[in-house]
């Protein structure tokens, strides 16, 4: 069932926490204690965080020896996510993108429409970002709900779109008549979920980024090579030990933050990319920035980094503040790139 045998005990633990999490994090914000909500806006944030990066896993197949299953059980977490208005093959199909042609091919431009919007609008998103809504990752998956609306959209897809909204906006409701507080403390889930998935998307290239939605290759305007690749390329891990601790914060990514590995060897499981990190690079590698060296980055270019016109760049290993350059990206996630 598994594509490599050493697989099924982490695979069948990750997955099975996953499936069990979710419904159990909606089963304790139901609770009338708060320690209980507590705990259960935990296991929402951890599933949905988790199912995101088991859809990245299964778009290069590195679960699941059978393509197909790869598929239904990427559809599967999709849906757990609330990214089920993109369907998995248009996902996978983006992202592998990502890697052939080495930049972000997005499907929408959220700073061109900014700068195009009218200033209201404009004041409007930044004044929420700055309050740490993410509202351009909220701009972003409602581009990917309104597509079949606009020209070029199929009745069939419009169709797909509004049942998967009737059924997703049915279940809310039906959780907002249960308790309201509830329904709010899954919005709060959803909102550290968002904010963990673009923490880790913010820092993890220095590309260029192009929207297209067909198959337009992008510009033929430098040599982007496995050299290239890796240079624009960063692990935003915790750290690269393999004491306990650092291996528990990893996994809250999956450990998705071990870049530079994973561009290495896309088809490589979240499981083994920490050995192999430590076997493939040396100790003080450059690519490696840590989260700690990150966060002010993160709070202090929240607002740069939406109108920005590129990711900024990372000081050399020693240098003080070596990520406070370091502007990064918005708008990248690969649950919107369709």
């Amino acid at each position: 069932m598994y594509r490599y045998p050493d697989g099924l005990w982490p695979n069948t633990l990750a997955l099975g926490a996953t499936l069990v999490l979710y419904p159990l994090g909606f089963a304790l914000v139901l609770q009338s204690a708060w320690l209980w909500n507590a705990l259960g806006v935990c296991s929402l944030v951890l599933s949905l965080t988790w199912s995101a990066y088991f859809v990245h896993e299964m778009a290069h197949q590195a679960i699941f020896k059978n393509p197909q299953t790869n598929a239904r059980w990427g559809t599967l977490m999709n849906w757990l996510n609330g990214s089920c208005y993109a369907r998995f093959d248009d996902l996978r199909r983006k992202h592998m993108r990502h890697h052939v042609e080495r930049a972000d091919v997005i499907t929408f431009d959220p700073k061109a429409f900014l700068l195009a919007s009218p200033a209201w609008l404009r004041a409007a998103v930044l004044a929420l970002e700055w309050a740490y809504f993410p509202a351009v990752e909220f701009i972003m998956r409602a581009v990917v709900i309104t597509m079949p609306f606009r020209k070029g959209g199929t009745a069939v897809e419009r169709r797909r779109m509004l049942a998967i909204a009737a059924v997703r906006t049915s279940a809310l409701v039906l959780l907002g008549m249960a308790s309201i507080k509830a329904l709010l403390l899954y919005f709060l889930a959803v909102l550290v979920f968002i904010t963990l998935l673009r923490f880790a998307d913010c820092f993890q290239h220095t590309y260029d980024a192009y929207p297209i939605l067909d198959d337009t290759p992008i510009p033929a305007d430098k040599l982007r090579d496995r050299a290239y690749e890796q240079a624009n390329t960063f692990s935003d891990v915790v750290g690269v030990g393999s004491s306990w601790g650092t291996a528990a914060l990893n996994m809250l990514w999956l450990n998705f933050g071990f870049h530079n590995v994973h561009h290495e060897r896309p088809t490589l499981p979240w499981y083994r990319l920490p050995a192999y990190h430590r076997e493939l690079y040396p100790a003080n590698f450059a690519q490696v920035v840590t989260v700690g060296e990150l966060l002010r980055s993160f709070h202090v270019h929240r607002l740069t980094r939406i109108l920005a016109n590129d990711y900024g760049a990372v000081a050399p290993v020693g240098a003080p503040g070596r990520a406070d350059g370091f502007v990064g990206a918005v708008g990248v996630s690969f649950l919107t790139a369709v």
